[in-house]
């Protein structure tokens, strides 16, 4: 149950006075529904209003004592012509303008004779002041309702900085003084003040200074916000920890015996990776471990052994990738190494049907298929296991948690259920990983494979396409292959689709024959037929929008070009450049530009040609984009902060974990005086299903 003390909190924004249903309906998509989302939403500007007692000719945003005098213009038919009315200050002249001015509105705010307090931006046309449409028009008596300061607040259409403004301030009046959560030895050493003032100190700005995120005041809201998450997920890992899990200890007998037939010797960081899992596997608990890798660094071979090791314990195991492409490489290079060891595979994707789906399901539930590989088709209501007892989810954050929990589901409830291994290629940086995957144990694979050369970048000017084009004729009669990215065009998807075919017959028009394309809105089979024209070198030349991005592997592969290379994010002009490069041969990777490039765009460009370090690029993205669209809010299953900016405060996110950790360490049921204030904390920022980890388990 949520804390009495936050009901007030909780309450719908429409309980306050002024929101009605329109306004309503603009906060919810704005802010949020409740009270306490009119809290969490900070400042992003400040208006100062100096007092002005002599117009002065600068442009300044004020307040000042207005006598009305007279009205000298009439409102006519024209929306064009404002409604004027003249004010004396001080025996100077001033005019308020109003363009659509409602005449019976503003002689009851501006009567003739009548002192008025009037605040906004005055400015002088041809020896003339005046204020156009002033921000307030206050009765002198009430000039306490005006601040000096006035925080501008982050809007959307239908919504005034003033309505919502007035709206926050009576947010505030139902904010209660709160148990610390904090230890009291961090807030001494970070010199933070009570959670309380902090919030009325950040809606109540006196300078530029207070906005930025590195203002004790929001440090301090933002450790709390995160605080709460790293404990959730802490909370959430501990419960399944403490879930019985199935041990499925390595004998040797398949893992040994691979290992023999690799052409290849692992890496240090590949065997440190199986041997984190491998200990996950043998303990009696359920594993849920994501593994990290960039570009080309193995993890494939990672989750071979992994694979492996659950099937020398007469378990089943799954192989689930975001996509059929991806999905049927995983089987070309796994298969080879399942059918020497005398073991069956499978392909599940949408695209088997009728009687041959039919044999598949059967032998799955009879557990003579060891591996299935496939798509979401893995965990359709209908498909039964024999006893899977491993799951490896291939990219992550294509998937949602839901997707994971349903595989997992798919195993024998009186085994403990289903061990999960998750992968990506994707290089997070170690702020959002933390964040979106900390309930997940961490394996980082940081070393490539030897042999494998560094890719040449280069950035080109677009001016230069034609020549670029022509000299691909000695890649293409050395049998080399060529990926040729047309940008995504924002506004539609059919202009995205134009720009790949107009590239597409311009390159036919060069190398007849040679040219293959795939983009977003061909069926599954059309791009697999294009993708397989271009691996057998049936072409050798593929346009592409960026459906080639994670995974594809084709070792003749060695010229990457990206047209219009300023309008992708780094971490994908990354991924892309992974695409070459990855059979012996030397891979290029051109960056076609349009110019000018603004700040961004340049350092981007200049991080892409100065390393290939996935894990630096992507904490150079993150700095420079930010994290909601670093990896994509919504698809990621990375929480949405309120007030945290982990671009900004990624040291306070390793300070929140060690924290956490060390916190439940201590008080794992939140019985102690601070757990209790924990508990506060936890129901504040809604991360309340983490209290229900402590009775399950």
């Amino acid at each position: 149950m949520r804390p009495e003390l936050l009901f007030p909190l909780f309450k719908s924004a429409e309980s306050l006075k002024g929101v009605g249903p329109r306004m309503m309906g603009l906060l919810r998509k704005l802010t949020g529904e409740h009270v306490i989302d009119l809290v969490w939403h900070l400042p992003s500007g400040i208006v100062t209003r100096q007092k002005i007692d002599h117009l002065l000719p600068d442009y300044v945003t004020g307040q000042v004592i207005v006598t009305v005098t007279t009205r000298k213009h009439h409102p006519s038919r024209s929306r064009r012509v404002p409604y004027k009315i003249d004010c004396d200050v001080n025996g100077e002249a001033l005019t308020l303008t109003f363009f659509n001015g409602r005449e019976d509105y503003l002689k009851q705010k501006l009567p003739l004779d009548k002192q008025r307090i009037v605040a906004g931006k005055l400015e002088e046309y041809g020896g003339v002041y005046q204020i156009t449409h002033p921000d307030h028009i206050l009765d002198v008596n009430d000039h306490a309702d005006i601040s000096i300061h006035e925080p501008v607040y982050p809007l959307t259409g239908g919504i005034t900085n003033n309505m919502l403004g007035k709206a926050i301030q009576q947010a505030l009046s139902f904010v209660p003084v709160l148990p610390e959560w904090q230890d009291p030895t961090l807030i001494t050493r970070e010199k933070w003040i009570d959670w309380k003032t902090a919030v009325m100190t950040v809606h109540n700005p006196t300078g530029e200074k207070d906005l930025e995120p590195e203002s004790l005041p929001r440090q301090r809201l933002a450790y709390d916000e995160l605080f709460a998450n790293q404990l959730a997920l802490e909370l959430a890992r501990r419960s399944m920890k403490r879930k019985k899990g199935r041990s499925l200890p390595s004998n040797g007998t398949l893992t040994e015996a691979v290992i023999d037939l690799l052409p290849f010797a692992l890496t240090g960081a590949q065997r440190r990776a199986i041997s984190e899992i491998s200990a996950d596997l043998t303990a009696n608990y359920r594993m849920l471990r994501l593994v990290q890798g960039d570009v080309g660094s193995g993890k494939t071979m990672v989750a071979l052994m992994t694979i492996l090791q659950a099937l020398e314990n007469g378990a089943q195991a799954a192989l689930m990738a975001p996509t059929e492409i991806l999905a049927r490489q995983h089987l070309e290079g796994l298969d080879p190494y399942f059918k020497q060891l005398g073991l069956k595979t499978t392909l599940l994707t949408g695209r088997l049907k009728g009687k041959k789906r039919a044999a598949v399901l059967q032998e799955l539930a009879e557990g003579t298929i060891h591996v299935a590989i496939g798509t979401h088709a893995l965990f359709q209501e209908d498909v039964q296991y024999h006893d899977l007892g491993l799951a490896v989810i291939d990219e992550q954050h294509r998937f949602g948690v839901h997707q994971r929990l349903a595989l997992s589901a798919k195993g024998k409830p009186e085994t403990g259920g289903v061990d999960v291994l998750v992968m990506t290629a994707t290089p997070i940086p170690r702020t959002l990983a933390l964040t979106a995957y900390g309930d997940m144990d961490v394996s980082i694979i940081d070393e490539k494979p030897p042999g494998r050369k560094p890719v040449d970048t280069r950035a080109i000017e677009i001016e230069r396409l034609d020549a670029l084009a022509t000299g691909l004729g000695r890649k293409i009669a050395e049998n080399e292959r060529i990926y040729w990215v047309c940008p995504l065009v924002e506004e539609s998807e059919v202009s995205d689709l134009a720009a790949a075919e107009d590239r597409k017959t311009y390159l036919e028009a060069l190398y007849p024959g040679q040219v293959g394309i795939v983009h977003g809105k061909l069926k599954s089979d059309e791009k697999e037929a294009a993708m397989e024209a271009f691996k057998s070198g049936e072409t050798q030349i593929l346009v592409a929008t960026t459906v080639i991005e994670v995974g594809v592997d084709v070792p003749e592969a060695t010229v990457m070009i990206i047209e219009h290379a300023e309008r992708f994010g780094l971490a994908q002009l990354h991924q892309l450049r992974g695409r070459v490069g990855r059979g012996g041969l030397a891979g290029n990777c051109l960056l076609l530009y349009a110019g000018p490039l603004g700040e961004t765009q340049k350092a981007r460009l200049k991080i892409m040609r100065e390393t290939e370090d996935g894990f630096v690029i992507a904490e150079e993205d993150l700095r420079l984009r930010g994290a909601g669209e670093l990896l994509g809010t919504r698809q990621s299953g990375l929480p949405e902060f309120k007030i945290a900016e982990l671009e900004k405060c990624g040291h306070l996110v390793t300070i929140a974990r060690d924290d956490a950790r060390l916190f439940l360490e201590k008080d794992p049921e939140l019985q102690s005086k601070r757990g209790n204030a924990v508990r506060t904390l936890l129901y504040l920022f809604e991360r309340d299903s983490a209290i229900h980890y402590l009775r399950s388990g």
